[in-house]
């Protein structure tokens, strides 16, 4: 069951003390992601200026990696008049950007109402080029998740979890950090939203990076099975950072993941993407070499009027992330 929260508790001492005693096994991962109220929640906070979407309406798509310049990062997606915006790597009370509640402060600048959930609760500051940016030597929360922001009410909304096993906890997983625990995993927020033809299900949602396009296949599909219990016989648009392409022998691509494939097969259509890589060199991600395209916007029961890719370059040319904001307008 998942709790709607003006708040998202703190990680109690005690809990904090046992994710470091704790076997790094499936089953206590699980045992703990059930006791951390903050897992199984989400935080619902700002304001709805309209009542309904428009039959035609621009959704956006954006990893913001940690989200470093909130402000900026709301005045550079202002330039598309987003209704929806979808949003991954938001971090909430994390030293590495201020302590600050990210997407409340995208929110707030946008004039939206949101719903933020967690994707993991990190113990850690980050990497070198993260720390950089720390304000303190702790994390007041230790939030990392994805949000959904809309110009109306969300009549309703969930998480839906995709793995539970601690991908990045479980000592047999590759993925695990040794010296600091990372409590959680890949997930999605849904939101059904009212327009002016009914109700239409937004989700934002975020794959495995450190993972084959298996495991990310295995993920999508309890994704739109989730989706099929929560937004029955519903127009549904999804967006996020599907990790396409990660961890594939050379001489694959990201056209080779079996998730199109499936999503295909379920009704969705993936033509609501600009051609183009979506990945940068960042300030937290300096890497020349590293182009990819990560990001998408798949639909069902939705025509696409028009899409493209915002560079994350702001105008100041400074890089607001390591991914480009994806965007299309749609029609219902």
């Amino acid at each position: 069951m998942i709790s709607l929260l003006d708040t998202l508790p703190k990680v109690t001492a005690s809990q904090r003390k046992a994710l470091l005693s704790a076997p790094r096994t499936a089953e206590a991962h699980r045992a703990m992601m059930a006791d951390v109220l903050a897992m199984n929640a989400v935080q619902l906070g700002g304001a709805a200026p309209q009542d309904s979407l428009p039959t035609e309406f621009t959704v956006a798509a954006w990893n913001v990696e940690r989200c470093l310049f909130p402000q900026d990062s709301a005045e550079h997606l202002a330039q598309l008049t987003p209704d929806v915006v979808l949003l991954s790597e938001v971090d909430h009370g994390m030293a590495r950007t201020g302590q600050r509640h990210t997407t409340e402060e995208v929110a707030e600048a946008l004039g939206m109402r949101y719903a933020y959930g967690v994707e993991f609760f990190e113990m850690d500051l980050g990497g070198p080029t993260e720390r950089a940016y720390c304000t303190d030597d702790f994390n007041a929360l230790g939030w990392h998740g994805n949000a959904v922001l809309s110009n109306v009410p969300l009549d309703k909304v969930t998480l839906i979890r995709l793995d539970d096993h601690g991908h990045w906890f479980a000592s047999d997983n590759g993925a695990a950090d040794p010296d600091q625990p990372r409590l959680g995993g890949r997930m999605a927020i849904a939101a059904v939203l009212p327009s002016a033809q009914g109700d239409i299900c937004v989700v934002s949602t975020h794959l495995e990076s450190n993972a084959n396009p298996a495991h990310r296949h295995r993920q999508f599909e309890i994704l739109l099975d989730a989706l099929d219990d929560f937004a029955p016989d519903m127009p549904v648009l999804i967006g996020g950072d599907l990790n396409t392409g990660n961890h594939i022998p050379p001489n694959f691509d990201h056209r080779d993941e079996t998730l199109f494939a499936l999503g295909e097969s379920r009704g969705y259509d993936w033509s609501f993407t600009a051609e183009g890589m979506t990945t940068r060199p960042s300030l937290i991600t300096p890497h020349p070499d590293r182009v990819m395209k990560l990001d998408w916007i798949a639909a069902r029961d939705v025509q696409c009027l028009d899409k493209g890719i915002l560079s994350s370059i702001d105008k100041n040319g400074r890089p607001l992330a390591d991914h480009d904001c994806v965007w299309a307008k749609v029609s219902l």
